[in-house]
């Protein structure tokens, strides 16, 4: 593993001369062997080293995307799909070098339709710039990874978020998608229909499918009425265990709270030195509430109710606006935040969700795994979905270090599967966890999703060397 995190693709290109030129004939000055622009696109926030493509076009329309196919297919150029560049897996890496695909230029929301609570946008529009288009509406699109990240990019990685517990992840809420194949068709799945029996369901294939199947250019969401009242709150805890069971009690009661999120001591001293904060630095929830202003009420009440239950104390309020975002940039930043607990550092993230009923035990006994490690390593979470992330800072330059890393990864992933957990509840698999993959699924499973790729690309030029490896 330790050899992977410095791996470079770059210097000289491999691309026919014929297909070079096709594709400035198509592209022109969209398509580019520019070694800055490349490094860009082979560079995420995984361990990996910069692994560049060998060029990178530039697409406006599912057209362009689909003649740019065609040809990689006649030269038998791998092409890897790139939205906004937020994957922490390497999915958007070259390891086969290739194209990068870059599709951030087709962002323009293509429909809004408010009575029936769909939208279609093209893959390229981000999160946070559909939400902004469409809130004159009174609607909006809760799925919150965190990231500003692609509408696209967030399907192929079956993303959720914070918000998840209320609104569920991009599996659900994806209803039809327009698809390049590997061939060069275009094809439709799904339609804005709430439901569907016809065929099979094409459009859970390719959500999911990191972009190793088929290349997604359109999107139709769902989207959700603006809520009439939000409050957040934050409450410390004395320990993880009795932070983590307010939230399973909670949602064992059924509460329907809309957003709880976990935030450990380390995490908490990082936040506040980065956002200027007071919090105490406890293992603290961070909750949101959505409804009516009497259900919003009652649920804060319940919740709050819960916690004191728990040891849970300093239950904060903030019901005005600047507030609650002030606090969610917070939750938001962490990431960021606990870079500079390690100045120079690299992160490498995991994450891995849990039965709920697990949720406690599996944090209790990562934290004690962390706490025996020589690396500051930050817990947070989705934990009301039972999923959890670690950020392990490592120096880049010291191999020792990204040993270790790695090992506390295998252990948190072998914890979860103990548990009857997966090693990964929304940030993939890429280039890092496809051992993982092996040991969750099993080796029949994973030569079943290989027959699907097998017809699907059977030149195995969309995304190679993700997922699993073909051969």
């Amino acid at each position: 593993m330790t050899a992977l995190f410095n791996r470079t693709h770059a210097g000289q290109t491999a691309l026919p001369a014929q297909f070079q030129e096709a594709m400035s004939a198509l592209l022109e000055a969209r398509f580019t062997m520019s070694l800055p622009v490349r490094e860009h696109h082979g560079k995420d926030e995984s361990p990996f080293g910069i692994i560049a493509p060998d060029a990178v076009a530039f697409v406006n329309s599912t057209d362009e995307v689909a003649a740019v196919i065609r040809l990689c297919g006649q030269h038998r150029v791998p092409v890897i799909p790139f939205g906004a560049g937020t994957s922490i897996e390497g999915h958007f890496l070259a390891p086969h070098g290739g194209i990068s695909l870059d599709l951030s230029g087709m962002n323009a929301v293509i429909a809004v339709h408010a009575e029936d609570l769909t939208v279609t946008v093209q893959a390229g529009v981000l999160r946070k710039q559909l939400n902004e288009e469409i809130k004159h509406t009174g609607l909006f699109f809760p799925i919150d990874p965190g990231a500003d990240a692609s509408i696209g990019g967030m399907c192929a990685t079956r993303a959720s978020g914070t918000n998840a517990v209320r609104y569920q992840t991009m599996r659900e809420n994806v209803l039809a998608l327009t698809v390049v194949t590997p061939e060069g068709k275009i094809i439709q799945t799904g339609t804005r229909a709430r439901k569907s029996s016809a065929g099979y369901d094409l459009t859970r294939v390719y959500v999911g499918s990191e972009g190793t199947l088929g290349i997604i250019t359109e999107v139709t969401l769902r989207v959700f009425p603006q809520p009439e009242a939000l409050s957040a709150a934050v409450c410390a805890f004395p320990t993880v265990a009795s932070a983590v069971q307010t939230v399973i009690e909670t949602i064992q009661m059924g509460v329907p709270i809309a957003r709880v999120e976990f935030v450990d001591a380390l995490s908490i001293r990082a936040i506040n030195r980065h956002d200027k904060l007071d919090l105490a630095e406890m293992p603290t929830l961070f909750f949101e509430f959505h409804g009516s202003a009497s259900g919003v009420a009652e649920q804060a009440e319940t919740v709050q109710q819960i916690a004191a239950g728990n040891d849970g104390h300093r239950f904060e309020w903030a019901t005005h606006p600047e507030d609650r975002k002030k606090l969610w940039n917070a939750r938001h930043s962490a990431y960021f935040a606990a870079l500079q607990l390690k100045p120079g550092c690299k992160a490498v993230v995991t994450d891995v969700c849990v039965p709920i009923s697990r949720l406690a035990e599996c944090v209790t006994a990562t934290d004690a795994d962390l706490q025996a490690s020589s690396l500051p390593c930050p817990i947070v979470g989705h934990v009301g979905d039972g999923n959890f992330h670690v950020i392990i800072l490592i120096d880049p330059h010291k191999p020792e270090e990204r040993e270790e890393a790695e090992g506390i990864n295998a252990r948190i992933v072998e914890r979860a599967l103990a548990m009857e957990g997966t090693c990964t509840g929304e940030h993939g698999i890429g280039m890092h966890k496809k051992e993982f993959l092996r040991t969750e699924q099993g080796d029949d499973a994973l030569d079943v999703m290989r027959a699907i790729k097998r017809a699907l690309d059977p030149m195995n030029l969309l995304n190679p060397g993700k997922i699993f490896e073909l051969d």
